[in-house]
């Protein structure tokens, strides 16, 4: 676990929170449309917003080379580049999708990257964020999987394949991934006894028990609850189908959902 700076804003502008837009999907028909109701939603807090946090999976898939990025997503990335331009902090996290950004986002968007989870102060309160993959899922399949893709070694032997090949296997993987869980009806609210991320959370609180927020990914769903009397649980659904985020302006927490058209807190 890593703990993250202190996060001291000024003029007590919002924090937003949001994850899963999984852009560049091949198995969602409207990803143009998607990315850029993602740019019209970010485009439309860079004036309120003090930091922004990207929970995880914001690419469907994304993998670096030495000198080569996927493809694509220029809108996405160049409203990155301009929020952090004008002074906003952009925290992107990585999820399971784009466990694979190393220095691009970091040098030419001026993103702070995550590679784990991270607990930090946002206007005096504790917050514990990370994307929720490997937290509290006993599902042995996944652990391995998971194991793979952070290994040192399998990524520099997928560094070996050409890009046309490595980024197409990638893509490929990712639908696959995406219309099984969607088969599966993976995307659920199984109930607070069941959900791995409230029981992962209910455990760690008991030996931290200073955390005021935790905020996920990873699930697809939307969920608020409280774990106890000072402590919050926030799962921020997705960028998909749901466009929803969370919003903390200092001393409310609320989950929104972006509708165009509609002036955003």
């Amino acid at each position: 676990m890593v703990n993250g700076q202190c996060s001291m804003f000024n003029d007590m502008k919002n924090v937003y929170f949001l994850s899963d837009a999984h852009l560049g999907s091949l198995a969602i028909p409207h990803a143009r449309m998607q990315e850029r109701r993602l740019v019209r939603f970010l485009d439309s807090i860079k004036e309120k917003a003090a930091a922004i946090y990207l929970l995880g999976d914001m690419f469907d898939f994304w993998y670096e080379y030495k000198n080569v990025v996927p493809k694509g997503f220029t809108r996405f990335l160049g409203k990155l580049s301009e929020l952090t331009d004008l002074g906003v902090e952009v925290h992107f996290f990585t999820g399971n999708h784009d466990i694979w950004a190393y220095e691009y986002l970091e040098k030419e968007c001026g993103v702070i990257l995550h590679k784990k989870p991270i607990t930090t102060e946002i206007y005096g309160h504790e917050f514990f964020l990370a994307h929720g993959d490997g937290l509290g899922d006993p599902d042995a399949s996944f652990k391995l999987l998971r194991a793979i893709f952070h290994n040192k070694v399998c990524q520099w032997l997928f560094s070996a394949l050409h890009p046309r090949w490595g980024i197409s296997f990638g893509l490929q993987w990712a639908k696959h991934s995406y219309i099984k869980h969607k088969e599966r009806n993976d995307v659920v609210y199984l109930g607070e006894d069941k959900e791995h991320l409230v029981r992962y959370a209910r455990e760690y609180i008991e030996e931290h028990p200073d955390i005021d927020y935790f905020l996920f990914g990873h699930r697809h769903i939307e969920l608020d609850i409280k774990l106890e009397r000072h402590t919050r649980l926030m799962i921020l659904g997705d960028w998909i189908s749901q466009f929803t985020y969370a919003v903390y302006d200092g001393e409310h927490m609320f989950l929104e959902e972006y509708v165009e058209g509609e002036s955003q807190p």
